[in-house]
């Protein structure tokens, strides 16, 4: 995956940022209930993402073939895909497990993405 260069947060410190991208799928006839799980995110989420370094994340949606490609911004070495050991995770995992394909332990099947070209 691809790294952006380390650039200047608004506390004027030198951190390291990076990009990174990865695909999932939706289940057929699921795009409005995954919406609106997403749009009544749980607080507790939302502050575990920004608290492990998540500036920014977006999912988009391929209709042809219900391929949801997210995208995060993150300092440090972590994104959202590295904690599959947190509580609250899991319990977002169990939650949307049935509007997605997902692995054994409901985490979402994903496959991490390379990033071939940046514009800045």
């Amino acid at each position: 995956m691809g790294c952006s260069d380390a650039i200047i947060d608004s506390k004027s410190t030198l951190i390291n940022m990076k990009r990174l991208a990865f695909k999932m799928h939706l289940n057929e006839g699921q795009k409005e209930v995954y919406k609106k799980r997403h749009h009544e995110l749980w607080p507790e989420l939302h502050q575990l993402l920004k608290d492990s370094g998540v500036s920014e994340y977006s999912i988009f949606l391929d209709e042809e073939t219900n391929t949801l490609f997210a995208f995060q911004k993150v300092s440090g070495n972590n994104g959202s895909q590295d904690l599959a050991n947190n509580p609250i995770v899991k319990k977002w995992w169990d939650f949307m497990a049935d509007v997605m394909k997902v692995n054994p332990d409901n985490s979402p099947v994903s496959v991490a993405l390379e990033e071939v070209f940046f514009l800045e």
